[in-house]
């Protein structure tokens, strides 16, 4: 018994380094989301293939000679453009917000295997070209170490974030958000908002994509398959967790992103338990149900006990 969870900690804390870079990389996906899910209200499923998108073009364009911040920004600019086109389809066509995703993430699929080279993968070799993170570099003590790299783009992305929304246009996408009707009625272009709301979110979650199809060594068609549960449910716990000490907007950022890490270090913790890893998509889909239903018994159950307890006491 103590031999096996001897066994146990020390092949979990191997493991916890890739772990701990997984998660800040997803982390960076997960702002992205959040941009759409909490600050715009809108349900954006587009993010399943622009977590394929970026990677694609980022992977393809290093291969082409290109420089890695050039492939980088070209996958930023390749996702903000998926963004745009779910906009469109959304605000211009009428089409429902989630109905507009899912159209856009159909079509990514093509496009991603036609930026491929109509494979299904594509590898990229760390010793050939100058990538940004690794794989294997997470357990090293040095700047290029995976962990330290997603940290330095953490929170460099989290300060343009909270300076870009403090602005009087970051503010128009909020309120768009908080109240489109009334948003409208003051004057506010509640199109032109959504649409760019939908392309800042898309563009962080191709630059995540871009960094993890480097951290792997690979771009996959098919990266991106269930990545809004995951973006889902980094946004969820970082709320349910931080929500009592993290009120400030940037602070609610970084929450998504050590609600991802949280996220990916439960799901190491099953598999060392000996899980099978065909049955990670369901253990994400209960893990994200439950943390969705931790408010909702918070505020039905807990809440309501709380006050039945002051009520007997007066």
């Amino acid at each position: 018994m103590g031999g096996s969870i001897v066994d146990f900690f020390a092949t979990f804390l191997s493991a916890l380094p890739g772990a701990v870079a997984q998660g800040l990389i997803w982390g960076l996906m997960a702002i992205g989301v959040y941009i759409t899910f909490k600050v715009l209200d809108l349900a954006d499923l587009t993010v399943d293939g622009t977590m394929s998108t970026g990677g694609a073009v980022c992977v393809m364009m290093m291969i082409s000679g290109a420089n890695v911040w050039v492939a980088l920004l070209c996958a930023f600019i390749a996702g903000m453009l998926a963004g745009a086109i779910t906009g469109i389809l959304h605000t211009f066509m009428g089409i429902p917000a989630i109905l507009a995703g899912i159209l856009t993430q159909l079509a990514l699929y093509s496009i991603n295997l036609r930026i491929l080279g109509n494979k299904a993968n594509q590898g990229i070799n760390p010793d050939k070209y100058d990538m940004l993170v690794s794989l294997r570099n997470v357990k090293e003590f040095a700047i290029g170490n995976p962990i330290v790299v997603a940290v330095i783009f953490t929170v460099i992305i989290i300060a343009l974030l909270y300076w870009f929304f403090g602005t009087s246009l970051g503010c128009a996408i909020r309120a768009t958000g908080a109240n489109p009707d009334m948003s409208r009625a003051q004057g506010i272009n509640v199109n032109f908002n959504k649409i760019l709301g939908l392309m800042i979110s898309n563009g962080l979650v191709a630059l995540a994509s871009a960094l993890y199809a480097q951290y792997q060594g690979f771009a996959d068609v098919n990266a991106g398959r269930g990545a809004i549960v995951i973006g889902l449910a980094a946004v969820i716990i970082g709320e349910v967790v931080f929500s009592r000490i993290f009120h400030n907007f940037a602070l609610k950022l970084l929450g998504v992103a050590f609600g991802a890490v949280i996220y990916y270090l439960v799901i190491q913790i099953v598999l060392t338990l000996g899980l099978n890893s065909n049955d990670l998509k369901m253990l994400s889909a209960i893990v994200v149900a439950i943390f969705l239903a931790v408010p909702y018994w918070k505020g039905k159950y807990w809440n309501k006990a709380s006050k039945k307890g002051e009520a007997n006491h007066a």
